[in-house]
């Protein structure tokens, strides 16, 4: 059976992220003496990063005394499975010992490394078609709790209002801290149709609940419009049609400003996919290298030649819920000074995930290597720094106000009649707002970020400033060329 690199923060396979990569893609160039001389830095690298520490580990004397110490540890790990096989307070087998044994040394390394037993590795399996049963969320364990990175577009969590953030800490009731990754997964998994109450604690306020109805999570990775002839591309995360889907709408829509790639969110997805979208925007140059202990866990994909949108002004919109795949998107574009990288620090998942079958049923999910950017940045707990920081905020337009202007004036000198008549109407608009104003007080107001779900690409693009920065942004870029083409 084909081992796989992963590339996403999906620890348990309930969301829309088929994270499985590994074969390489038509649109990629690999160098082979560029990777030999990757291998020597990796190792180097590696090395310096990662200096032997002191173990805390201490043997018992009669181990020490009567046991090689080739296999001392082995000895040692052996007398502990069997003082919990014998004294722990609940029965369990040798099978279940070794089993959790297994599972606990695995989750320990990281938040990604994990033991996939039979369930939890057929369901990983699944997800390569990107149609699955589930929530349609993103999570890790974070200090015994199951958090939120993010709910993906259009899924029952997201429809539901969950938010990237967000902490899971009851499930029907029943408290999940301190469970494992797989643990949390047959909880929130389920048949379609089927509803599951979750307690969300969000921020500092007082934890509620949330109940949602599971279903087969269907997923449009790419959704496309156009505003004042920008091209907007929201990528939701990156599947087996990401790319396709990116070229379908460039070659119907040649005629553009400039072009937004919003990735906010975006936790993941297939690694091919995304250097494959990456590749769409370059001509040449290297997109990302992953560097890892192994040899055979250390790459470099490059760009081929050809720009299909021939050095069209680019902006991509990164937040905290950006992770692993977008990261590797964003930190091409932006070290390859093809993109400006707007909105906040992304999530800073930049490390690579082997699953390595143990049998037919089950595997285990081991971190093999880091993602760094062309620039040589390590990705894995920097993120990206975008270019033009802009904070997630709602614009609020001010309430009508008094206009105090020129040709309000009688007898003003060149007085425009239409504009006078517009400051007209805007004074008494607001004078009759003014009278009609009452101190309303709703205890259920509704969430910004909620109702923003539902607009339209207009109606956000008034209220969201980072999408507004994005727009501006592009703007600029196309004033500027215009006015160097004239020169």
């Amino acid at each position: 059976m084909k081992t796989l690199l992963l590339c996403g923060v999906c620890l348990f396979g309930f969301c829309s992220c088929s994270i499985y990569a590994g074969s390489s893609s038509k649109d990629v160039v690999r160098d082979e003496s560029d990777i030999k001389k990757l291998e020597k830095s990796s190792n180097e690298l590696l090395k310096s990063n990662n200096e032997e520490k002191k173990c805390s580990l201490i043997i018992p004397e009669n181990i020490k005394k009567n046991v090689p110490q080739e296999m001392q540890y082995s000895v040692f790990l052996q007398l502990i499975c069997n003082l919990i096989s014998t004294e722990y307070v609940k029965g369990l087998s040798e099978c279940e010992i070794t089993e959790k044994a297994i599972a606990g040394m695995l989750a320990s390394l990281d938040p990604h490394s994990s033991y996939l037993n039979e369930k939890a590795f057929a369901s990983l399996k699944n997800q390569t078609e990107g149609e699955f049963g589930g929530l349609g969320i993103e999570i890790m364990i974070d200090e015994g709790f199951v958090r939120i990175i993010s709910p993906i577009d259009d899924t029952p969590a997201y429809k539901a209002g969950i938010k990237s953030g967000d902490l899971i800490i009851y499930v029907d009731d029943e408290c999940i801290n301190g469970i494992t990754a797989e643990e949390a997964l047959e909880k929130l998994r389920g048949k379609p149709k089927t509803k599951v109450k979750l307690k969300i604690k969000r921020g500092d306020k007082i934890p509620f609940d949330c109940e949602i109805e599971r279903d087969i999570i269907k997923i449009q990775s790419v959704k496309a419009e156009i505003l004042d002839n920008i091209g907007y591309i929201r990528i939701s995360t990156f599947d087996k049609n990401t790319t396709k889907d990116i070229k379908k709408f460039l070659k119907e829509n040649k005629k553009l400003l400039g072009l937004i790639l919003d990735v906010r969110n975006n936790p993941g997805g297939l690694l091919d996919e995304a250097v494959a979208a990456t590749n769409i925007f370059l001509n040449g140059g290297k997109i990302v290298s992953t560097r890892g202990r192994v040899a055979e866990n250390s790459k470099v994909f490059f760009a081929d030649s050809g720009d299909l949108t021939d050095g069209l002004p680019l902006v991509v919109l990164i937040n905290s819920g950006t992770a692993s795949a977008p990261e590797i998107l964003a930190g091409a574009l932006r070290d390859n000074k093809r993109a400006i990288i707007v909105g906040t620090r992304s999530f800073g998942k930049g490390s690579v995930q082997k699953i390595m079958p143990l049998s037919e049923k089950t595997a285990i999910r081991l971190t093999v290597a880091k993602h760094y950017s062309p620039s040589g940045e390590c990705i894995q707990a920097n993120g990206i720094v975008p270019d033009i920081e802009a904070d997630y905020a709602m614009i609020k337009k001010p309430e009508s106000l008094f206009l105090i202007r020129e040709e309000l004036f009688n007898n003003a000198l060149d007085a425009d009649k239409k504009a006078k008549k517009f400051a007209e109407a805007q004074n008494k608009k607001a004078i009759d707002e003014l009278g009609k104003k009452k101190d309303k007080k709703n205890d259920e107001e509704e969430d910004q970020e909620l109702l923003y779900r539902k607009l339209s690409l207009a109606e956000k693009a008034a209220k969201d400033y980072q999408l507004s920065k994005a727009f501006d942004t592009i703007r600029v870029i196309e004033r500027y060329n215009r006015i160097g083409k004239k020169k």
